[in-house]
């Protein structure tokens, strides 16, 4: 009895692991039959087992042509049996994506990030008028805020004025305005969840229970 039984160190590796050992054990029993009508019919029920075994792919379309490109994958490409959507090409089932292109920018100022600069050329390109005008200076004001962000101190507006003169390569020129950007404080302002009026009811309301329990002596 020790001679048969069998360790997974010796046996065979899993194709889809998914699937379990006996559903390999059922494909390969199939690509072993001689007839090409026997394979064909162990192989729709195979397909009805797997189906079953992986009911969430019942909602997916063309579910039953990912089962049978399943079987072939199982069945190492290696399987003589005339499926409904043709054998799939192991080449093509094995190719890998191509990688995917990340933005490699390197900004001198990353303390604005990348969409400041996106922004910047959107607002060199539009006509001159109120809305450009007015791009521009929200621009501003929220170069201003990252600037902040990175440095809790006040920064004067000239020196945004002469990092956005220098993202916009010269195009975007505000050194010599007379506006003003927002200030400092209402910039970083952050508004509590609940409200100022509600905490402080929340506070009094404490005091006052504090005190009506509180023991006199």
């Amino acid at each position: 009895m020790i001679d048969d039984l069998e360790y997974n160190t010796e046996r065979e590796h899993l194709i889809i692991p998914e699937y379990g050992r006996h559903l390999q054990k059922m494909i390969n029993y199939a690509k072993s039959r001689e007839t090409k009508e026997e394979r064909n019919k162990l192989a729709n029920a195979i397909i009805s087992v797997m189906g079953n075994l992986q009911p969430h792919l019942r909602d997916v379309p063309d579910f039953k042509h990912k089962l049978w490109d399943q079987l072939f994958i199982m069945a190492d490409f290696d399987i003589d049996v005339d499926s409904p959507y043709g054998e799939p090409s192991k080449e093509e089932i094995q190719a890998r994506p191509e990688p995917l292109k990340y933005p490699q920018n390197h900004p001198k100022y990353r303390f604005y990030g990348n969409n400041i600069k996106t922004m910047i050329d959107v607002a060199v390109n539009w006509e001159e008028g109120e809305l450009k005008e007015a791009l521009t200076y929200t621009i501003a004001n929220h170069m201003k805020k990252c600037f902040l962000n990175w440095n809790k101190d006040t920064v004067e507006d000239d020196v945004i004025y002469s990092h956005l003169y220098e993202l916009s390569g010269g195009k975007i020129n505000l050194k010599n305005s007379d506006e003003e950007l927002r200030d400092s404080t209402s910039l970083m302002r952050t508004k509590s969840k609940y409200g100022s009026k509600n905490n402080s009811n929340k506070k009094n309301n404490s005091k006052k229970k504090y005190s009506n329990n509180r023991k006199r002596y």
